[in-house]
């Protein structure tokens, strides 16, 4: 347990923080919860800790031969060095933050955060798969000063958590003296914003200071239009994470020469060479435009919204269990978790396709075999999840006979 984020720990707050923004929508009649969109926010979530299982190794192992084999010095670990570190960590997050949306390779990574076209606190938990490719060498010279990689862990996890709270329009402006150094609600809902005029704006994570220092602060005027330029137009969480990509690298393959290539990789997003169409003016939001919407029955969205909650729970359990698993079962739990975000975002991209219901009984029945096969722990839980599997099968299958096939949603890969 010792070994665990700040942010795994956090979970229970994370909901309980969201429960309570629902409650408040419920009385000020202000709706910024769409189930579609915060499912595939948290779902997102869920593979970048999943992800974070497997790379956190990596990248303490990287951050600790650094700090072993070339610090300057070494930084005694008390209060004093932490609160110096936080600072110093929040600095190199800035800057990170900040080459991240103008090399468009990086941005591959960091557009997964900035997809969603509504803004709430689920928004805060949609992370990218591949954003610390691009984002840990940025903390490296931390090492060379010298400060100690758990150190390290600890201010990366509390500079995450505070950034949670601030993904909200409930919270208008705080004090005059708080705006003007943390970064707040109103100085991120400018951040996500896709505004001409908001865009690249506020990069700081806890201090706003950087972007006044550094002169990418913009104040808030009027509520931002959220999301990419390019809108995503998909609920899959898989496909959120390498639309990019996707695009990016189709580009690259029509590049003429090594030049260009380098240039389409990292000169900012948008930009390509005048054979390719040049580089895109980012535009104004149309007054009539429509946020992404696949409609959905009520009872599929209320199967869809129980299998979401009992997958969290699977999820929390494997995730703070992670450590002590074998890496048999620690695979098997990794690839239930891949396969049910992706069957989430075919539920409300494909409802009615005869062949969801062979990727969702497969899902369902995983479970329960997967605990006789692997013999793993906790096996009084067998008849339960045995229960539910079987179950939840029928009641799908009854409502897909219940509706009718749809054409697939058109899709179009995030560019900016």
């Amino acid at each position: 347990m010792e070994t665990l984020s700040p942010v795994i720990l956090a979970i229970p707050v994370y909901f309980t923080l969201m429960a309570i923004e629902l409650v408040i929508e419920k009385f000020s009649k202000h709706h910024t919860y769409r189930v579609d969109d915060a499912i595939t926010n948290i779902s997102t979530g869920v593979l970048q800790q999943l992800t974070g299982t497997f790379v956190k190794i990596v990248k303490l192992g990287v951050y600790a031969f650094v700090f072993e084999q070339f610090a300057w010095y070494v930084i005694p670990v008390n209060a004093w060095s932490f609160a110096l570190l936080f600072v110093l960590w929040d600095l190199c997050y800035y800057w990170e933050h900040r080459v991240a949306h103008r090399v468009s390779l990086f941005w591959g990574g960091h557009s997964v955060h900035h997809q969603s076209e509504v803004y709430n606190l689920s928004v805060a938990l949609r992370q990218s798969s591949t954003s610390f490719l691009w984002g840990f060498p940025f903390y490296l010279p931390l090492a060379l000063i010298g400060f100690d990689p758990v150190q390290v862990l600890l201010a990366g996890g509390f500079n995450l958590l505070y950034q949670f709270w601030i993904h909200t329009e409930h919270i208008s402006k705080l004090p005059r003296l708080l705006e003007w150094v943390l970064n707040t609600p109103s100085h991120h809902r400018v951040h996500h914003g896709r505004d001409p005029k908001y865009l690249d704006k506020n990069f700081a994570g806890v201090f706003i200071v950087w972007d006044r220092l550094f002169n990418t602060f913009q104040e808030e005027e009027e509520r931002p239009n959220y999301g990419v330029t390019k809108p995503l137009r998909s609920w899959n969480p898989v496909y959120a994470n390498v639309a990019h990509y996707v695009d990016l690298f189709g580009y690259l393959g029509k590049a003429r020469s090594l030049g260009d290539g380098l240039r389409i990789l990292f000169k900012p997003p948008g930009w390509l060479p005048d054979y390719l169409g040049g580089v895109s003016e980012v535009p104004v939001v149309a007054d009539d435009y429509q946020k992404y919407e696949v409609r959905l029955s009520l009872p599929m969205k209320g199967y869809v919204l129980a299998q979401f909650l009992f997958a969290l729970l699977v999820n929390a359990w494997y995730f703070f269990n992670f450590e002590g698993l074998d890496m048999p079962v620690q695979l098997f739990f990794a690839g239930w978790i891949m396969l049910t975000t992706l069957a989430f975002g075919f539920l409300f991209e494909q409802q009615g396709r005869k062949w969801l219901f062979g990727i969702e009984g497969i899902r369902l029945l995983a479970l329960p075999v997967g605990y006789v096969v692997l013999q793993i722990p906790a096996a009084g839980l067998l008849p339960f999840l045995s229960v539910f599997a079987v179950l939840s099968v029928v009641v799908f299958l009854l409502l897909q006979r219940s509706i009718s096939p749809r054409k697939a949603t058109d899709s179009a890969p995030s560019y900016r």
